[in-house]
């Protein structure tokens, strides 16, 4: 029997969470990181696995600083799926519209997960008004059941590329 696979990328501005949500669907997940003014930040990428019943899912998390376009697109290379970590505290900005029309441009199945909805000063509506017409979910990155929930989702809307369990 094959088993389903996914190479599922997440991309969003520095600070929007993206380690914090591969770290709580897995958290045996890698993480490459460098000190910096604001604590510290993705350098190279996240990875991580999760297993939800026969499908086996591969998240990739990239940098959130414009700098580092190449790191994007090499991570980004063979992509089922992508997420976009919107920060619901933030303004959507120049990047992160740069973001979401890349992967657009890209044909790239993707879904937009609101992150930090419950902080003070977020506006989530105002983030969901930005994308309308594309699928659009709050959650939190701490929250496992949530993010999970919000992942399997997703999952459930992509085609898969299947590995042959007996090779």
């Amino acid at each position: 029997m094959a088993e389903e696979k996914y190479k599922i990328v997440v991309f969003g501005a520095f600070g929007a969470g993206k380690s914090t949500l591969i770290q709580t669907l897995d958290p045996q997940a890698k993480h490459i990181e460098a000190e910096c003014a604001g604590g510290s930040t993705t350098i190279a990428l996240d990875y991580g696995r999760v297993q939800i019943g026969e499908k086996r899912v591969y998240l990739y998390g990239t940098p959130g600083q414009e700098r580092f376009e190449f790191a994007r697109e090499i991570i980004g290379k063979g992509m089922d799926g992508a997420i976009l970590l919107v920060d619901a505290t933030s303004p959507v900005d120049e990047f992160v519209v740069h973001l979401s029309t890349s992967i657009i441009a890209a044909r790239i199945p993707y879904v937009v997960l609101l992150n930090k909805c419950d902080a003070i000063g977020a506006q989530p509506d105002a983030a969901k008004a930005h994308f309308a017409g594309t699928e659009t979910q709050t959650v939190s990155a701490k929250d496992r059941r949530g993010a999970r929930d919000a992942l399997e989702r997703f999952i459930g809307t992509l085609r898969p590329h299947s590995i042959d369990k007996t090779a």
